[in-house]
């Protein structure tokens, strides 16, 4: 697991910025929250990988708990997939055609195009019938145009996301600023995220505390979902 290392000024400004509380959305609704799963395909998981991000098979257990944990409560699951998908309609030549060279690019395209093997999701992700797979083609997951998943929460009430996933500074780091500003109450999990170094995972958690999310642990969010559990079985 990365070594979570932040600074004190961050995280003593984000306390005074929440009135002095180290966690906010302590109690989770599971009828109002889904664990969003970001991206944890073969590509990015495999030994020797397009995208191998050594960490994030590492962060399995921690996913699988919360998952588990919130589908036994009522709760949704999200498993996103990064897609490249040649026939959208919104071009994205600023990233596969400049920002990438060549033979990155065409090899991106084809290990994230549907029916390549490194495009499915990781075996040992608890994935059942009833969870959503839901396919993205940029970045986050609330670009308007390139993924549908607002509207397909928005009609299950969904308010709160907690988000897992890899590579935490990239797609998971987008999808969780994109949902804020969406309005959602956003659970960023501290042991549930991966990427290629320490330095940049607690970059990203230095972000998420300051600004965007809530920093919880896999043990802290499982905890918010069996309160809320026994406040229900007791009302």
């Amino acid at each position: 697991m990365h070594k979570i290392d932040l600074p004190d000024f961050i995280l003593e400004r984000s306390k005074g910025l929440r009135g002095d509380r180290e966690v906010v959305f302590d109690t989770l609704d599971p009828a109002r929250t889904a664990h969003v799963v970001v991206d944890l395909q073969n590509g990015f998981m495999r030994e020797g990988a397009a995208v191998e991000v050594t960490m994030a098979p590492k962060i399995v257990p921690a996913v699988n708990k919360i998952t588990k944990a919130l589908r036994d409560a009522g709760g949704l699951v999200v498993y996103l997939r990064y897609t490249y998908d040649a026939d959208e309609p919104m071009d994205w030549s600023a990233w596969y055609g400049e920002m990438l060279s060549g033979p990155v690019s065409d090899e991106l395209k084809d290990v994230f195009s549907p029916g390549h093997p490194d495009f499915e999701l990781w075996p040992d992700l608890d994935v059942q019938p009833q969870d959503w797979i839901v396919n993205k083609t940029r970045f986050s997951a609330f670009v308007p145009g390139t993924c549908d998943l607002h509207e397909m929460l928005a009609e299950k009430g969904i308010d709160t996301l907690i988000i897992t996933g890899t590579l935490t500074n990239c797609c998971c780091e987008s999808t969780a600023r994109d949902a804020n500003q969406r309005n959602y109450r956003v659970v960023f999990v501290t042991d549930g995220n991966a990427t290629h170094t320490d330095y940049e995972h607690n970059a990203t958690l230095a972000n998420m505390a300051a600004i965007f999310a809530d920093l919880q642990s896999s043990d802290q969010v499982v905890d918010g979902i069996a309160r809320a559990s026994a406040k229900v079985a007791a009302e």
